[in-house]
């Protein structure tokens, strides 16, 4: 008991002395100087969007690592300073190896970042990682590693013939976590080269650079726990609980990821399409929207009120979808128009004909035609037919445009737009006889 006093007794002595207090009092300056020039010179390094080209990736570097390297010019020069006054450096020493393995660490966390593309979800985790990576070789740099591992490894239980501690589970999560980053580079690496294959449909070359992402992130999770001394046969009965899971409670989330490929391969629906999802033929624009991502589990699609909808896979594939863009693009339009039977219907038709002349997106070759549809019980009823080569750009801003020119020449040349109209008739029935009689005003 004497002993393990005795010797923190010496490590506060040691501590206490001028020269360690002077050389900790200048690495805690120069940390926080570091910080606060840091904070003075980011606003002008920051970015207002993702960079894409090497200037812009420099800027965003340089924003980022800026903190580290001040710290370690700082602690450098400190340390000048300390020796060419003849005190003792060897703490602030160890503080810029230290400060220059951080600084290393981060720039290759960030350059990871950046070679795994925006999809990879670790922006904003860049600094956190970082610094559990630097905690990690710190401690094998000052020499503190062996003992870190022992106390950690004696911190857990007994399962079998299995022990389960703090670090065998670090362990496990350190070592997944590396074979997944490969896998992820990897596939990014092989995405780009199956997306520039021409031969392969567009879909086709989604579908087979997500499948191998899918595949390779499967066989670096298996690869990470084999190499972290896992035994994978005692994973049996945990596959079988998932196999059930995905046959009874997950059978949605199964369908939907299957279903997902089934449209990668197919080609009905890919990226750019129009899509609506009235369930019905013709020009209804209801649920319409263009397709803007297809993912494992669900299709991203914008309307035209800027909101995106999270489509399942599986509705897609199961329920009737009108794709404006699958074949021929150009739609036939049709507005029904009535007329009074004072009005003449051959003058109503020309002038609804005049109506479409000189729009920009009604198409001439096939003509638009208006026909006579029927003698309805309150006017003539007539149709205007044309085509239009773009419904992604709107449908029914065309037809408030051609209604709009038809309201304003049936104006002017005296074309009337009949209400309908219904008589309405009360009788009434004497309460004594119990014979119809006419309503009287009295």
């Amino acid at each position: 008991m004497q002993k393990p006093l005795q010797s923190a007794g010496d490590l506060f002595d040691r501590l206490l002395a001028p020269a360690t207090l002077l050389q900790l009092a200048g690495i805690a300056a120069a940390v926080l100087l570091g910080w606060w020039i840091a904070r003075l010179l980011r606003p002008r390094l920051s970015v207002p969007v993702a960079p894409d080209d090497l200037r812009g990736r420099t800027r965003e570097a340089a924003w980022v690592v800026a903190p580290y390297v001040l710290a370690l010019l700082l602690l450098a020069t400190t340390a000048g300073l300390l020796h060419a006054s003849g005190a003792g450096t060897h703490i602030v020493a160890t503080a810029v190896q230290l400060a220059a393995l951080l600084l290393l660490i981060r720039l290759v966390v960030y350059m990871l970042r950046v070679s795994l593309g925006a999809r990879a979800r670790l922006k904003g985790w860049g600094t956190p990682i970082a610094l559990v990576v630097w905690a990690s070789l710190s401690l094998h740099l000052l020499g503190w590693g062996d003992d870190v591992v022992t106390v950690l490894d004696g911190i857990g239980m007994d399962a079998g013939k299995t022990r389960i501690s703090v670090w065998s589970v670090a362990k496990l999560l350190v070592t997944v976590s590396l074979f997944v980053v490969a896998a992820m580079w990897a596939s990014r690496w092989l995405e780009r080269r199956v997306l520039k294959l021409d031969a392969l449909a567009p879909n086709m070359r989604i579908g087979i650079a997500k499948f191998m992402q899918a595949f390779l992130v499967a066989l670096s999770v298996l690869v990470g726990l084999n190499a972290a001394g896992l035994d994978l046969t005692t994973l049996n009965v945990l596959t079988g609980a998932i196999g059930i899971g995905l046959g009874f409670g997950l059978q949605s989330i199964a369908a939907n990821f299957v279903s997902g490929f089934v449209l990668l391969m197919d080609r009905s629906i890919k990226p750019g399409d129009v899509i609506s999802f009235t369930g019905t033929t013709g020009t209804a624009t209801e649920g319409f929207g263009w397709v803007e991502q297809l993912r494992g589990r669900y299709v991203v699609v914008r309307d035209r009120d800027g909101v995106a909808s999270l489509v399942p896979n599986q509705h897609l594939i199961t329920n009737p979808v009108i794709n404006w863009s699958y074949a021929d693009p150009r739609v036939r339009l049709k507005l029904p128009v009535r007329v009074s039977y004072k009005d003449d219907p051959e003058t109503a038709m020309r002038l609804m004909l005049e109506a479409t002349q000189g729009h920009p997106r009604i198409i001439r070759d096939p003509a638009p035609v208006a026909r006579l549809m029927a003698f309805g019980d309150h006017g003539i009823e007539l149709e205007l037919r044309f085509w239009i080569p773009d419904p992604a750009e709107g449908v029914n801003n065309v037809r408030s445009d051609v209604n709009r020119a038809i309201w304003r020449l049936f104006k002017q040349h005296g074309v009337t737009i009949p209400v309908a109209q219904r008589e309405v008739r009360l009788e009434m029935v004497n309460p004594r006889v119990g014979d119809l009689a006419p309503a009287r005003d009295d």
